[in-house]
């Protein structure tokens, strides 16, 4: 999974908004102080606005503020506004209408691609705006992994590929 250039505009133009005490910025502005093409920060304003994260103002004073609670709202959410859900591999998931892989059951792979979205999707979903933000914090993993045998593998991979 690659993070996008369009999400990554994106999260810095809502970081942006959550940053500034009136909470409404300009697209101009937040394009300008965060080193984004204006034309692509426009289009990236609209689909933050289709998405419900943003709401636009015209007139002199207007331009976007956030339409969400940054305290509620979690990175994962932001990121799969933007760019589509997270998905490492096709092993669990239909993609573009197919189903999921039918080599799953038999491949010595799918427990490590299942394992790796599902820990992705747990850590963007574990921080919201605000602590990102505001209280300057981030997520970090501590844990360990531990190898278990091949059926233990493929019976968590289905479970949580069901999930």
């Amino acid at each position: 999974m690659e993070i996008s250039r369009k999400t990554d505009y994106a999260l810095r133009m809502l970081a942006a908004l959550v940053s500034d005490p009136d909470g409404i910025i300009s697209v101009r502005t937040a394009a300008k102080e965060n080193s984004i093409p204006y034309s692509f920060a426009r289009s990236i304003q609209h689909d933050l606005a289709l998405a419900g994260i943003v709401e636009n103002s015209r007139g002199a004073a207007g331009g976007m503020r956030l339409a969400v609670d940054p305290r509620e709202t979690t990175l994962l959410q932001l990121v799969e506004a933007v760019q589509g859900p997270i998905i490492v591999s096709g092993c669990a998931t239909a993609l573009d209408g197919t189903e999921p892989c039918p080599r799953r059951g038999a491949c010595r792979f799918t427990s490590v691609w299942c394992n790796a979205e599902r820990m992705l999707r747990q850590l963007f979903s574990s921080v919201t705006l605000h602590e990102l933000v505001v209280e300057r914090r981030s997520p970090v993993f501590r844990g360990t992994f531990e190898l278990v045998d091949e059926g233990a593998a493929r019976d968590a991979a289905h479970i949580e590929g069901a999930a």
